[in-house]
């Protein structure tokens, strides 16, 4: 019950940050949900499956640039490039994935990461149809969603649509098979379950909501630019799952608000973000292993005993 009305309670406040008429706030608050979405997309393989990538960016990057050019270049309608833009990063989540999953842990990780690079040197490269170095820039969307709050609504039913789907997904028979995957693979696999067909579906999920997310970052930015493909954009969101807690649902979403949040903070004032980064990520590992949502529910534990 208490799990609802705080989601009940964090839906109604989403709805009403328009009403308050900061366009910054909505602006703030449209980039995290995106991040929130991008960072649930990456737990299913985490925290659910399991497997640690190393360049899930890979998939956001494609969801962006190809919702950028069917929209641009091709002049699509919405309806018909955003569907295709998500099914282009699931198809290639279904090839990259069909080779990933023949390996574990370091060995994923790495293969993930060449496989990110690859697509991040294509985009730097392709200058003809990307941008190049340049980016993508001056992205058409609708003229209904041009205007910032309009946009935010639209980002925000499609986040809610997706993260609805999410749940679906991770809590049905699939997704606590994955969890059995990740807690003991042979003895999964000596019952019957196929464990490497149940990695790759986990790693297409995966792949398809996060192409949902960059999608949305390249309509919201209005571009798309190689610094979205390239690791360090895999390693923050990487973070943010971590930060948030891989083992809770929403976890991962908290992460990426708390983190987007430091990070719009700590740049008014300084320029080293990026050490900052990375000693966050030292103190989470050491001390916080599970996560701010780990850590909220050691309290709520601590407080009934």
């Amino acid at each position: 019950m208490s799990r609802i009305l705080a989601l009940l309670v964090v839906g109604v406040a989403l709805l009403c940050i328009p009403l308050l008429g900061s366009r910054y706030l909505v602006d703030l608050t449209t980039e995290i949900i995106i991040y929130a979405l991008f960072a649930l997309s990456l737990n299913v393989l985490i925290g659910y499956a399991g497997n640690v990538s190393f360049g899930h960016a890979a998939y956001f990057a494609i969801g962006g640039y190809s919702c950028a050019i069917l929209l641009t270049t091709y002049q699509w309608p919405l309806w018909l490039s955003l569907p295709a833009a998500v099914g282009l990063s699931a198809g290639a989540a279904l090839i990259i994935g069909y080779f990933c999953v023949r390996l574990t842990d370091i060995y994923f990780a790495m293969l993930t990461l060449a496989f990110s690079m690859l697509v991040w040197s294509a985009a730097f490269k392709w200058y003809q149809v990307t941008g190049g170095d340049d980016g993508f820039i001056g992205v058409r969307v609708p003229t209904l969603l041009e205007d910032r709050m309009a946009f935010y609504y639209f980002a925000l039913g499609v986040v809610g649509l997706s993260v609805a789907a999410l749940w679906r997904i991770c809590h049905s028979a699939f997704g606590r098979t994955l969890v059995a995957v990740r807690e003991n693979p042979l003895r999964t696999g000596f019952v019957g379950i196929d464990v490497r067909k149940m990695r790759l579906a986990a790693f297409v999920v995966a792949g398809t909501f996060a192409g949902i997310a960059g999608a949305l970052f390249a309509m919201y930015n209005r571009g798309m630019y190689t610094e979205s493909a390239f690791w360090t954009e895999s390693a923050q969101v990487l973070i943010m799952t971590l930060l948030g807690g891989m083992y809770s649902f929403f976890g991962p979403a908290l992460g990426a608000a708390v983190l987007y949040l430091l990070e719009v903070s700590i740049n008014q004032y300084t320029e080293y973000w990026p050490a900052i980064l990375g000693t966050l990520l030292i103190l989470i590992v050491l001390f916080l292993p599970d996560g701010l949502a780990g850590l909220a529910q050691k309290m709520r534990r601590s407080r009934k005993a």
